[in-house]
């Protein structure tokens, strides 16, 4: 272990806990959470869980002498983008393009809302630029200086001090947007924002909409770095950037920082997964507010067109999906169904049993069916900060509902029953969003480890890969602070890339080459201004590819043409079936990343007690699992060391998680103190089906049967060529029964669902006893269901094996 004589902290500030990881001189690692907003008691999470780690007292300065780093992933950005609260911002465009970011692509995210509310826009006011380059870099109109400068003097006038710049074809002939750069610095703007160098590929909105978000986010994390600077002094402060790499505080940007905290958790995963033996591995990161989960299979996944809170960023992100399914989420009954998120009880007033009047989450549905116990939980909550969860409360809660839910539908449950059937919803929707990480992208899930992580991930790690059919879960030592602890593995990385849009043939590569020199020196010396050594600085060079006429790129590491040649297919094979050898391929995008290397070791936790063959159990209470109540067995997390198993069903228990071993599950303990989790006997179903409508279960199989559907669209959206499927959207997917009735059918356009019916129906009517496992029918008749419009209806039958 690389041990120095000062302190680190490793800091992930989530949406409702920070945590905490703090490394003493000597190596030993100490952990810690705090609630990220808690008005009256602490401004900010993370210079508390210092102190707290430090135990300073109230009036005690933070000995910046004593700490080497303080590196972090922070939530700034992402809650000032989700709540509109970034800073001023003037958009200057090209002349006729004023409309073109509200425009965007034409897509319909909820086609089936009534009154369709827009995002707002993040820029204020918006000034057009007469000036125009072609694509080719021909100069069609000078730009006209003047205009320029008046709009921004008339902004500047108005109080606003962020300016986005995004010219036609900016990214490849950028000389209008240096000018009209250096015009805006030279009129105060204290935050300067170009296309070319904020988001240097092509796509013009894509592009114009990330400039805009660094200009509008930029300011805010400035002023945050700021505070932070204030209170921790001279103390190296670094952040995590949305692509997985460190970066000094001052060169942290709006653009990179929406993915902050998650980006640490992949990395964390990936290397202590790794580290344990695990390859191919799904990470499962189930905080308060959300879960994000992720594919890792010894690369980082990364995307480069990504939309958050309504906003198109164009940049270099981790593949991460998230869905409104945390410990936080709001459990509700409404309309006949149980609903669980998508809204948030957040860290205030967070959940029921928080002592703070929120209302019933999936954190108190695990509280009442004993998965979480009171006196094995910290008791951080109430006025003191000194109290227990409230089970009491919860409970009281849960009968209320119960006797509602009996009161509208006559279906009588119990508390504890009510509180199954939210966790079985939540269980689905956590499944239904690691599909679309793994199986809409061609990877069998089942051949992989479900990775844990966050304060509640190991209270569903085993009902979660039962949903998938995964056999094995890990769950390292740190889950449950494992996204800040990811901080402290990370490597500190600069990424630069530009768009080139040419073939990929040999008299291209010097074109290539030069790019890549360009882009390795600007990235190699952002390294060294930050005080790298060059002989540490290493730097990889990758090439996106995609066949000729469409949009599908795939990042391959650049070498001999015909290796990336193939490697570029076998992708495009793995992700949709086939391939297409008669096509040309074309490098879209040239990247590059240098990497300074982390070289902390993790080297396991000291076992904290003598070796036994058996574990203790601190104590026995009934648990309410899917099947029946057990008396579970609770263990304390240090009691447990290298070799010792725990048979499910069991609870075990720790300050900053717990997890849980369902019955027909076995946990191992690994060398370095972390859990193997392996389902050591057949799943069995527990989604019982009957003839009477059961209101959880029609939440479950709703969102299964949409799951498919959506699935379905992303498949056809991937494969097409034609940007009206690509990138309008315009195309609908459904399921029917063996009648044809509708069963589910994902949002997508309704001219067409509302055709379709009628299609299936013609098709088995018209084929009766004739219809065979392969077959597919393809049709627009209009009186067969097809419309007036050059639609064409694809049918696929599908048979039941059982049958």
């Amino acid at each position: 272990m690389d041990i120095g004589s000062k302190w680190q902290f490793w800091i992930d500030r989530g949406g409702t806990f920070t945590d905490i990881v703090g490394r003493d001189p000597i190596g030993t690692l100490i952990t810690c959470k705090v609630l990220s907003e808690n008005p009256g008691v602490y401004d900010d999470a993370a210079i508390e869980g210092i102190r707290r780690v430090l135990r300073l007292g109230i009036d005690k300065p933070i000995p910046s002498d004593s700490i080497d780093v303080v590196r972090m992933g922070t939530t700034v950005a992402t809650n000032a983008l989700l709540e509109r609260q970034g800073e001023r911002t003037l958009l200057l465009i090209t002349k006729g393009f004023r409309d073109a970011l509200r425009i965007g692509y034409q897509a319909r995210p909820r086609l089936f809302d009534r009154h369709i509310i827009l995002p707002d826009m993040l820029y204020e006011r918006v000034a057009e630029i007469k000036e125009r380059v072609s694509a080719n870099g021909e100069v069609l109109m000078q730009l006209e200086a003047e205009s320029a400068q008046a709009a921004l003097c008339d902004a500047y006038a108005d109080g606003i001090r962020s300016v986005a710049i995004v010219l036609m074809h900016g990214y490849r002939y950028p000389a209008h947007e240096e000018a009209v750069a250096t015009l805006a610095r030279e009129a105060g703007f204290t935050q300067v924002s170009a296309s070319h160098e904020t988001s240097p590929l092509m796509k013009f909105v894509g592009r114009g909409d990330t400039t805009v978000v660094d200009a509008y986010l930029s300011p805010i994390l400035r002023r945050y770095v700021n505070r932070l600077e204030g209170e921790l002094g001279g103390v190296g402060l670094r952040f995590m950037q949305s692509h997985g790499g460190l970066t000094d505080a001052r060169q942290f940007k709006g653009k990179d920082a929406i993915l902050s905290g998650p980006a640490g958790g992949i990395i964390g995963v990936s290397r202590t997964a790794g580290q344990a033996g695990f390859k191919k591995i799904i990470s499962f990161d189930m905080g308060g507010t959300s879960t994000d989960v992720a594919h890792y299979a010894g690369t980082y996944e990364r995307a480069f067109d990504t939309v958050f809170a309504g906003v198109r960023i164009r940049a270099p992100m981790m593949q991460i999906h998230t869905v409104a399914a945390g410990g936080g989420s709001i459990c509700a009954f409404d309309g006949g169904r149980y609903r669980v998120g998508p809204s948030s009880a957040g860290a205030n007033p967070g959940p029921a049993c928080y002592r703070k009047d929120g209302p019933l989450t999936v954190t108190d549905c695990n509280l009442i069916l004993g998965k979480l116990q009171p006196d094995f939980f910290p008791s951080v909550f109430g006025a003191g900060q000194d109290q227990s969860l409230d089970y009491g409360i919860v409970e009281e809660k849960f009968r209320v509902l119960a006797t509602a839910i009996e009161a509208e539908t006559g279906d009588w449950r119990t508390p504890t029953d009510v509180a199954l059937g939210f966790i079985k919803i939540a269980v689905e929707n956590m499944a239904n969003a690691i599909k679309k990480i793994s199986v809409e992208k061609g990877h069998d899930v089942t051949d992989y480890t479900l990775c844990c992580l966050g304060g509640a991930g190991g209270q569903h790690a085993c009902l979660v890969a039962d949903a998938l059919g995964i056999e094995t879960v890990f769950i390292h030592r740190l889950a449950g602070v494992l996204s800040a602890y990811g901080m402290g593995l990370a490597d500190i990385s600069a990424l630069r890339e530009k768009t080139v849009e040419v073939k990929l043939a040999r008299d291209a590569l010097l074109l290539i080459e030069a790019t890549f020199d360009d882009l390795s020196a600007a990235a190699v010396s952002e390294l060294v201004e930050q005080g790298a050594a060059p002989d540490r600085i290493e730097v990889l060079r990758s090439v996106y590819l995609k066949y000729a006429g469409t949009d599908a790129a795939f990042a391959v590491d650049f070498g001999a043409t015909e290796i990336m040649r193939l490697n570029f297919e076998s992708a495009y094979r793995n992700r949709y079936g086939f391939s297409k050898f008669e096509k040309e391929l074309i490098v879209e995008t040239v990247a590059v990343e240098a990497i300074v290397r982390s070289n902390f070791i993790d080297t396991g936790a000291a076992e904290s007690c003598e070796k036994r063959s058996h574990p203790v159990e601190r104590a026995k209470r009934p648990v309410r699992f899917f099947e029946k109540e057990y008396e579970t067995a609770i263990f304390i997390s240090t009691d447990l060391v290298s070799g010792h198993t725990v048979t499910g069903p069991a609870i075990v228990a720790e300050p900053a998680a717990t997890t849980i071993v369902e019955p027909g599950w076995r946990l191992e303990v690994l060398a370095d103190q972390s859990f193997c989790l392996r389902r050591i006997q057949p799943r069995q179903a527990v989604f019982a089906v009957g003839t009477e409508c059961d209101p959880v279960m029609l939440e479950v199989f709703n969102n299964l049967f949409m799951s498919i559907a959506e699935q379905m669209g992303v498949t056809l959206q991937n494969t097409a060529s034609s940007v009206n499927i690509k990138e309008r959207l315009d195309f609908s997917c459904a399921l029917f029964d063996a009648k044809g009735q509708l069963i589910a059918n994902a949002p997508h356009m309704p001219v067409h669902l509302g055709s379709m019916g009628e299609s299936v129906r013609a098709v088995i009517k018209n084929n009766e006893g004739v219809i065979n496992p392969g077959d597919v029918y393809v049709l627009n008749a209009p009186y067969n269901g097809g419309t007036h419009l050059p639609d064409v209806t694809v049918i696929t039958p599908m048979f039941d094996k059982a049958e």
